[in-house]
């Protein structure tokens, strides 16, 4: 074997040293991402397929760079052994190779520790509001020692990559003609056949990864550079007018539209209900709660009691547990939260679309109402002001400079300051107001302010707790905590004002947390990042409203048409949100994964998804861990999930460019 490698030509011996030493980088990378991300406990030996799936990964990108090297080097000027120019430019590109691998493993890694995903296209989003990602990043990563590491690394890389060169050239023969041209052909068709990566029709796709049967395994599996220039063709997305016809009658099925309801005709005219509504024309407080997730908190028994106070709201007030947002993401969440529609634009966010900043928004409904939107940063951010000032009449917007408080890091003022400022704000008003709270703390960089450090506690928990309790270090808890502690600063200023007692609290999270759940939630939770878009969702008004858990299904989607039904507001629905105390509603959430272009649907005692590039689909339980029936009736529920998870998805995508401001009705 020796003898028969020493009588290849240079040129080859050398392509396959260097592929040699980026197999074991990613390989070295991959490894590092199961020793730094294992949360779900799995055994090397339960990984084997991920491992395996990923070295294919792996050798289609390698090929792709050899393949490269293999065409140029072979020109004489470009030889690395038979011109000086050759030699030093391969120097200089492999270096800038070496350099861009690292720089994306060394994102991906940030990435993944951030959002429990693959580096993907829609981190090309933050480069829209870059002031603000830029200094999230410097506040909470360690930077310096992170380009310093790249730095080095790379100079490691490409040392061994000239030692090779070095060892090559001075053990080099003459080569036969024939030999050349020989192995030349034998590395161009091993190297597309590595790019092409099957024995099949189709070629290795990087939704392949995802029938491993979890999340965590797909994504041990993809490298960066799969999951990031695979998401790029996503960017664009519009809808499909044949589609959004055929479902519409789903959608009259689901919404309760008339039979003779026109084709594409959405808007419902809602009156007052005669139940369910309170007495008084109260006030109205939104809080948009950051990464307020199910499983961290307190509500469903978490041990490490994270957010005491609010579970004794939630104990007081109307608590719906079983919430849903459709998505990830906070500009995406806000987004729901305020049209009433999932965020179904790929990868780039709605709110962040020219062409879907018009949109018809509840709120303006309450036609007598002075309208709020307190945020103790700045709606720069991913074009919020675009959508709120453009769409909501009247607005009254706080932002962080319009405050007498310092801002603590990226994000503005602390929620505590929020939260404090926006009560003084709120008490002084003499009408009915609308005031919407969006908080941000429970964030990265977990700040803290100095000035609520000594009455606020931070806690120690072994790490080993932390992880099974689903948090990954004492900062992310801590900040979970004062969260809660803010919650509570604010209840006990707002009690004390006049407007209180006939105020509607409504507490929402933006959305989840990807991470395991643990034995809190059954395995579809976790496998199927469940644990992203489930939230709490409390109305709470000590004088207004009865204290009661209901455990139907809703979504993010269907908080502003439930409490203008609570409050006696007659308004215009052109949404796919629902009043959630309307008994004829039905009860079901939407579920979409821009990152990994899947769609689907929780109803009754399931989870539907499917992959929209290949439609392979899933369908678990989520009241336990026990597999779905093969029954007539099982199967004829999971039909109705893949028809309510396409119809709410190509619905979604019409309405972003067809939901235009409407006149509210008239009293």
């Amino acid at each position: 074997m020796k003898q028969f490698i020493r009588r290849l030509p240079a040129l080859v011996r050398w392509i396959g040293s260097i592929g040699l030493i980026f197999f074991i980088l990613f390989t070295l990378m991959r490894l590092g991402m199961y020793l730094f991300f294992n949360k779900q406990g799995y055994s090397l030996g339960q990984l084997t397929d991920a491992f395996f799936l990923g070295a294919r990964y792996d050798l289609r990108i390698i090929s792709l760079v050899l393949l490269i090297i293999l065409l140029l080097g072979s020109l004489p000027w470009l030889h690395p052994f038979k011109s000086n120019f050759g030699r030093r430019w391969w120097n200089v590109i492999l270096t800038i190779v070496c350099f861009f691998l690292l720089f994306f493993f060394v994102v991906d890694y940030a990435h993944y520790a951030y959002l429990v995903q693959r580096l993907n296209a829609s981190v090309l989003n933050y480069l829209e509001d870059a002031g603000i990602s830029t200094s999230m990043v410097w506040q909470s990563y360690p930077v310096i020692r992170l380009v310093l590491g790249l730095l080095i690394g790379t100079w490691f890389i490409v040392w061994l990559i000239k030692r090779s060169w070095r060892r090559i050239q001075a053990s080099a023969q003459p080569v036969s003609k024939k030999m050349r041209i020989g192995s030349f052909i034998g590395c161009f068709l091993i190297f597309g056949f590595l790019i092409f990566g099957k024995f099949n029709q189709y070629p290795l796709r990087w939704s392949d990864a995802f029938a491993l049967g979890s999340d965590y395994k797909a994504n041990l599996s993809l490298n960066p550079f799969e999951s990031f220039f695979n998401t790029l063709k996503f960017r664009a997305n519009q809808y499909d007018i044949k589609k959004v016809k055929e479902f519409f009658p789903v959608i009259k099925q689901y919404y309760n539209l008339d039979a003779n309801t026109p084709e594409l005709q959405y808007e419902r005219k809602v009156l007052p209900r005669t139940t369910n509504t309170l007495t008084s024309k109260p006030n109205i407080v939104l809080v948009i709660c950051e990464s307020f997730s199910g499983y961290k908190s307190s509500m469903w028994g978490n041990p490490l009691n994270t957010t005491p106070f609010f579970d004794q709201m939630c104990k007081s007030g109307m608590f719906f547990e079983r919430c849903f947002t459709p998505t990830y993401g906070t500009a995406r969440g806000v987004w729901a939260t305020l049209t009433g529609m999932p965020d179904v634009e790929m990868p780039k966010t709605a709110s962040r679309n020219p062409s879907a900043v018009d949109q018809h928004i509840i709120i303006n409904d309450f036609t007598d109402y002075e309208k709020f939107y307190l945020i103790g940063g700045s709606t720069s951010w991913a074009n919020m002001r675009g959508l709120l000032t453009n769409n909501i009449q009247n607005l009254h917007l706080y932002e962080q400079d319009d405050y007498e408080v310092p801002k603590v890091d990226v994000w503005g003022i602390s929620d505590k300051n929020l939260f404090l400022e926006s009560n003084k704000i709120l008490a002084k008003q003499t009408r009915p107001f609308f005031a919407v709270i969006q908080t941000a703390d429970n964030h990265r960089p977990y700040t803290i302010p100095e000035e609520d450090q000594k009455e606020f506690k931070t806690i120690n928990v072994p790490q080993d707790s932390l992880r099974k309790y689903g948090f990954e270090s004492l900062p992310e808890v801590n900040a979970f905590r004062y969260t809660d502690f803010c919650y509570q600063k604010f209840i006990e200023a707002a009690s004390k004002e006049k407007y209180f007692d006939n105020t509607l609290f409504v507490f929402i999270g933006d959305h989840g947390i990807p991470g395991n759940a643990g034995t809190m939630f059954p395995d579809a939770w976790t496998e199927q990042r469940l644990t992203s878009e489930h939230v709490p969702l409390l109305f709470y008004a000590p004088k207004l409203i009865a204290p009661e858990r209901r455990s139907q299904l809703c979504s993010q989607m269907d908080v502003l048409p439930t409490i203008a039904g609570l409050s006696n507001i007659p308004y215009v629905n052109s949404s796919l949100g629902k009043d959630l105390l309307d008994t004829t509603s039905k009860k079901f959430a939407f579920i979409f994964d821009p990152d990994n272009t899947l769609i689907g649907a929780v109803k009754g005692d399931y989870f539907y998804r499917e992959q929209l590039k290949t439609k392979k689909a899933e369908f678990v339980s989520v009241v336990n861990n026990n597999k779905p029936g093969t029954d007539a009736a099982t199967m004829a529920e999971r039909e109705q999930l893949k028809q309510l998870s396409e119809a709410i998805y190509e619905t979604a995508k019409y309405l972003l460019l067809n939901n235009k401001k409407k006149v509210p009705p008239a009293k």
